[in-house]
């Protein structure tokens, strides 16, 4: 055996912990410990009952085993991401001053001057348009949504939100210890009537929603509904927090942003560009004016004290490339041709299983089941037979109120969609068992 072999095999060896080399002295089979039971018990008095709550494991973040077809992805598939652009931009940032630099709380002016260019970009005339200086970036929108809620409501206090809505945005809530108030929201988006009767009710000043293509219904607010959500939360003297997590996903309508009908600060904006440009690139921001923003900055610099100026440069290099607005077409385009292969197959393969509303932009289809549906049993079923769904209870903030799954398109073999439905179809049709 070569001396290059050797070296080789002792190097698998020790990255998996079987040997150890001493310099100086030799390697070694590594010795075998024996683990002892540990009591934790001691923490249970030291850590109280505040802050206790459920743990989450959202489907969303789960990975598909083996031969698995996974309808649960919260991100797009890899082939949707800007991957040569991603890749340039990294060896670009690699040799320049971000890799050891310090960047501003803030964020990058220049990356922050972009946010706020595209929003300007969809202003109309008459409305006083953000600017950098409102601008704010965050480690991911995780991050934004946490420090919104914090920032803007705080513990204890009413926070509403649509319901369904985005797990994240509950776990988000929960984290910040804010109390949930439900609000119910259809295809089209929020009854602004019952909206403004629940702010007067729970006396919230802050309303978490999702306009564009909302997680997970996919609904999407016409300007009439946008417009009068806007004048119940500016006379109540509240706030909409949009999380605009879609911007980059539409299908067969352009996004507007709620925050582009308002230039008196009740919409405080959060932009994620982690799931269009790619996964690793945390990056968000945080659009507020007023002291909305202050307050918004300070909880950041106390959380995050600041972004990662290789990441921020990253963004800012794939964003603005020529590139770049090719690519988010080109996207659109295929999550188009997903979306549509998804609802034959479904509704070929699996009829029970129905799309109320089909989404015009975003990631994932909201499948509607039979009322006597066993959801809890129909997911096990389908995971049995080599499909990961992702149960509609983990987007609800209090009692769902029907059996529904997420489905998404996005995610990877669009070339299985046709086996996928078989299967949901046969999971839902299986009969109950006592």
């Amino acid at each position: 055996m070569s001396p290059v072999t050797v070296q080789r095999a002792l190097r698998a060896l020790t990255a998996q912990g079987v040997v150890e080399s001493r310099p100086g002295v030799g390697t070694f089979v590594r010795g075998t410990r024996v683990a002892s039971p540990v009591d934790f018990g001691w923490q249970t008095a030291a850590l109280g009952v505040q802050g206790r709550r459920a743990p989450s494991h959202p489907s969303a973040l789960q990975t598909a085993d083996g031969d698995a077809i996974g309808l649960h992805s919260g991100y797009p598939d890899r082939e949707l991401l800007p991957e040569r652009l991603v890749r340039a931009a990294f060896a670009r940032a690699a040799r320049g001053e971000a890799l050891l630099g310090r960047p501003p709380t803030a964020g990058l002016p220049e990356l922050r001057s972009w946010f706020a260019a595209e929003l300007e970009a969809a202003t109309p005339a008459g409305t006083t348009p953000a600017a950098a200086r409102d601008v704010v970036v965050t480690p991911g929108s995780q991050s934004g949504l946490l420090t919104a809620f914090r920032a803007l409501v705080g513990a204890g206090r009413p926070l509403l939100v649509e319901s369904p809505t985005y797990w994240g945005a509950i776990l988000a809530a929960r984290q910040a210890g804010v109390q949930m108030v439900p609000v119910p929201s259809g295809p089209s988006g929020p009854d602004p009537a019952v909206l403004e009767r629940i702010l007067a009710e729970t006396g919230a000043r802050a309303f978490y929603a999702q306009p564009t293509f909302a997680s997970p219904t996919g609904a999407r607010w016409d300007a009439n509904r946008a417009e009068r959500v806007l004048e119940v939360v500016r006379a109540a003297g509240a706030f909409v927090i949009e999380d605009d997590y879609a911007k980059d996903f539409g299908i067969d309508a352009d996004p507007v942003p709620l925050a582009t009908r308002d230039g008196s600060g009740h919409v405080v904006y959060i932009r994620s560009l982690s799931k269009s440009v790619a996964p690793v690139v945390r990056v968000a921001a945080i659009v507020a004016r007023g002291p909305a923003r202050d307050r918004i900055l300070a909880d950041t610099q106390a959380d995050s004290m600041y972004v990662s100026g290789i990441l921020q440069s990253v963004a800012l290099d794939v964003v603005t490339q020529p590139a770049w607005r090719s690519h988010v077409r080109r996207v659109g385009r295929q999550l188009g041709e997903r979306r549509d292969l998804l609802l034959r197959s479904l509704r070929e393969h699996a009829p029970t299983a129905t799309i109320e509303a089909v989404p015009r932009g975003g990631l994932a289809l909201w499948a509607r089941l039979p009322d006597d549906a066993d959801l809890a049993a129909v997911v096990e079923r389908c995971r049995r037979d080599g499909l990961i769904v992702g149960a509609g209870d983990e987007w609800f903030p209090a009692e769902p109120t029907a059996n529904h799954l997420r489905l998404a398109y996005a995610g990877p073999q669009p070339e299985r969609f046709e086996e996928a439905a078989r299967i949901l179809g046969s999971a839902l049709s299986e009969p109950a068992t006592a």
